[in-house]
């Protein structure tokens, strides 16, 4: 496979946002995962007071972290992931997404929320327990388009609750970073 740059997410506003809270909100020694790292700008900067790794769908993605000096794994969210973390990073795809709307390449995994924006965060919210730490914190950056309230209950179902860290407004939506603790 020959690594194509143009299948990365590449940081925008919610990446920026998400990476200021995860500033806030890291403690040294910590053990950090972010889950879909795409061009790695958030896990290497985590990297510097904290034992970090990363894991992404998209092989673009992992080569693009592996440049950036960040260990990544190449998996689909979770799956393989067998340690306890006291901070877990998601800048899910968070864009409700019509079957129509889809455009079937790697990027798509960056973008394609499901037609509710919330179907990729359903399964992670269904397994993030298994790899926190005891006193963990969550951070997910979500958009006003996916339905704060739904992201809320569906946590809440897990025995996670939430508390809004972060809100920036960016064009006709806003950016919100959630905290979740059990």
């Amino acid at each position: 496979m020959d690594y194509d740059p143009s299948q990365v997410y590449q940081p925008e506003a919610d990446t920026y946002l998400l990476l200021d809270a995860a500033r806030g909100e890291v403690r040294p020694g910590d053990r950090v995962l972010e889950v879909g790292t795409g061009s790695g700008l958030i896990a290497a900067a985590m990297r510097k007071g904290a034992r970090t790794i990363a894991t992404d769908i998209n092989p673009h993605a992992a080569i693009a972290a592996q440049k950036a000096g960040v260990d990544v794994i190449r998996c689909n969210l979770l799956d393989p992931i067998r340690g306890k973390f006291d901070l877990v990073l998601f800048n899910p795809p968070y864009l409700p997404t019509e079957s129509h709307e889809r455009i079937d390449d790697w990027l798509e995994y960056a973008l394609d929320g499901g037609k509710s924006g919330r179907e990729t965060l359903e399964r992670f919210a269904a397994d993030v327990k298994r790899v926190l730490a005891p006193g963990g914190r969550i951070l997910i950056l979500i958009s006003s388009l996916t339905g704060p309230g739904e992201v809320k209950e569906l946590f809440a179902t897990h025995g996670l609750h939430a508390e809004l860290v972060r809100e920036e407004k960016v064009e006709d939506e806003s950016l919100l970073v959630l905290r979740f603790t059990r």
